[in-house]
């Protein structure tokens, strides 16, 4: 983790030891700060300076927006490119501060827009417009490839039959399993329309954020923060797929993401595991290191199985793999892997055991099918 600037406001300390409202506040710049990360920008001295006294209660968030204006107006003769990126970090983390202090939230198509012109108005040409283009982005973690994202010509269109299937759906009698899993498909569509030219990824957080408080979730929102690159890539993979390659829509990094933020829970969310090579990686270094394993304890390839045995390996990749199935038994082998933070290719291997052994079997077709425990 890169050493902070001593200018820095430590959000966590008013977070950990104030009274409510300056919690409230320092989670909200927390949050708008750190998803500035997702385009690579950095807020400035000024800035951090300026939340601070909004935290302490000295200037409204009004005066925020007041002083952040005035003070880049000032400079406006002397900007340069890279002036111009702080400048958007600075306007739009107040921005984004201040919309999350709001009680107000309406659930449409047209409070995202709404969002996304407040939040680069002055910034973009094009702030609180629908795209008039198709778009393409390269992306690391799909090796330069990019999503396929709306088509400019329906976004509209997509947009509103997005909203309007959420409003029919019921989370009632859901299990918080199945609520993650439906947050997460509908985030990850939402973004996928990417209705804007460019702040996608900020509009899509800050109106997912609302909207989770809408539906009662009340889970602090300094994992946007603190993961908001991460938080990107897993929309990045929940939407690509190239079969040409093997490679198909992986949402477990995004579930992952949302079961940290609504249950509480602490899955590791490193940004590595997310790249498409992650996988082959492992499986190679699996295989090295299982072979190495092998040399060491004197195992050789018959007794191998029993070997591990004996030390707990298969007994607990294989409780792990059950307990997952038992929650979901739609679970894919994927994101098994993702979960027990094992290669796929390991977990397919256990899988097969646990099948021939008579304690688990496929119900249906591979595709449409699901996972059954054999008591």
């Amino acid at each position: 983790m890169p050493k902070k600037s001593p200018y820095e406001v430590d959000f966590e300390k008013y977070v950990r030891h104030t009274e409510a409202d300056k919690k409230e506040k320092s989670l909200a710049w927390s949050t708008a700060i750190g998803l500035q990360q997702v385009d690579g920008l950095k807020p400035s001295e000024y800035l951090y300076k300026t939340a601070k006294r909004n935290i302490e209660g000295e200037i409204s968030f009004a005066d925020v927006g007041r002083l952040i204006d005035s003070y880049y107006k000032s400079r406006a003769f002397r900007l340069q490119n890279t002036d111009r990126r702080t400048e958007e970090a600075d306007k739009v983390s107040s921005r984004i501060a201040q919309i999350l202090s709001e009680p107000s939230f309406n659930f449409s198509p047209s409070y995202l827009i709404a969002v996304h012109k407040r939040l680069f108005d002055g910034i973009f040409k094009f702030a609180g417009r629908i795209r008039d283009y198709d778009i393409t982005k390269s992306e690391w973690v799909l090796n330069g490839d990019t999503v396929t994202y709306g088509a400019a010509f329906e976004l509209k269109t997509a947009l509103e039959y997005d909203f309007e299937q959420e409003r029919k759906f019921r989370y009632k009698n859901l299990s918080m399993d199945e609520i993650v899993r439906h947050i997460t498909f509908f985030v990850s569509r939402l973004w996928q329309i990417h209705a804007f030219g460019e702040g996608n990824t900020r509009t899509t957080a800050v109106f997912t954020i609302k909207y989770l408080r809408s539906l009662g979730f009340r889970a602090g929102n300094d994992i946007f923060a603190q993961n908001s690159w991460y938080f990107r890539n897993a929309l990045v993979r929940a939407n690509y797929a190239n079969l040409q390659k093997g490679i198909s829509e992986n949402p477990v990094f995004l579930e992952k993401f949302f079961r940290n933020l609504l249950l509480g829970e602490h899955n590791e969310l490193k940004n590595r595991e997310t790249h498409v090579d992650y996988d082959k990686y492992t499986e190679k270094t699996s295989e090295k290191t299982s072979e190495q394993t092998d040399k060491n304890f004197g195992i050789n390839e018959k007794t191998s199985v029993e070997a591990a045995k004996s030390f707990g390996v298969n007994e607990k990749t294989s409780v792990q793999i059950l307990e997952l199935i038992r929650n979901n038994p739609k679970i894919t082998l994927q994101e098994i892997a993702c979960r027990t933070n094992r290669s796929k290719r390991a977990i397919e291997m256990q899988v097969k055991k646990l099948r021939e052994k008579g304690l688990l079997r496929r119900v249906g077709a591979a595709k449409n099918g699901y996972w059954q425990i054999v008591e």
